[in-house]
């Protein structure tokens, strides 16, 4: 059987939701708020894995909302990961007096409300939510999903010529974008640049707007 659209998901979740407390996810946000989320975890297999730190930060028309954010350090069942902690740099002693998940989901729930969620590969940081939302309120997260990786091949690469080669790298992204480089791979840092990248993007499409060509590459059409 196909999975179901996370649409559809949404419409059938709302009549399934186990814990009626939790309906505000389903109620629409404020107008033109999202929130900007970013997980770092043990490892990157979503059955195995656990969430460590997890940040987010709303983003209000053009302005990153700095003051309402969310941060909070888990205390993981699953070992660290040696190539996780290479990129994250937090041991094992550094989280061992972190909050339960559950509390955590439970908070940041109440955080993101209905507001879509933005984020750079922002499937792995969802999955890796749902994973802890389910035991939670037995549904997924029914809200929108703002891929920034998706703007940012919109406005680079929409009318890329074939054999064109396409770098989608955080990085990347955020040099073509001006965006200055904090510390990456700290769940808040991450969080913000990201949100960085989407206003700089959703204003790009606004008025139209698409990165110039590079030395060498084809205008295309």
């Amino acid at each position: 059987m196909l999975p179901l659209p996370r649409r559809l998901k949404r419409w059938f979740h709302r009549f399934t939701l186990a814990d009626q407390s939790y309906r505000f996810l389903f109620e629409p946000g404020p107008e033109d708020e999202v929130v900007a989320v970013d997980c770092e975890t043990t490892g990157l297999d979503v059955s195995k894995d656990d969430i460590i730190t997890i940040a987010a930060v709303k983003v209000r028309g053009n302005r990153i909302l700095t003051s309402e954010k969310f941060v909070a350090v888990a205390r993981p069942e699953a070992k660290m990961n040696a190539e996780a902690i290479k990129v994250h740099r937090l041991l094992e002693s550094d989280v061992e007096g972190g909050e339960r998940i559950r509390q955590i989901m439970r908070d940041f729930l109440h955080f993101v409300g209905g507001r879509p969620l933005v984020g750079y590969y922002l499937e792995f940081d969802v999955a890796m939510i749902d994973k802890n939302v389910l035991p939670l309120i037995q549904i997924e997260l029914p809200n929108r999903m703002i891929e920034v990786s998706e703007m940012y091949y919109e406005r680079r690469y929409g009318n890329a010529q074939p054999g064109e080669q396409i770098d989608l790298s955080f990085v990347r992204m955020l040099h073509e974008l001006g965006i200055p480089m904090l510390d990456q791979h700290d769940a808040l840092n991450d969080a913000i640049m990201t949100a960085e990248a989407y206003v700089a993007l959703k204003d790009m499409k606004e008025r139209g707007v698409r990165f110039s060509r590079r030395r060498g590459e084809s205008s295309g059409a």
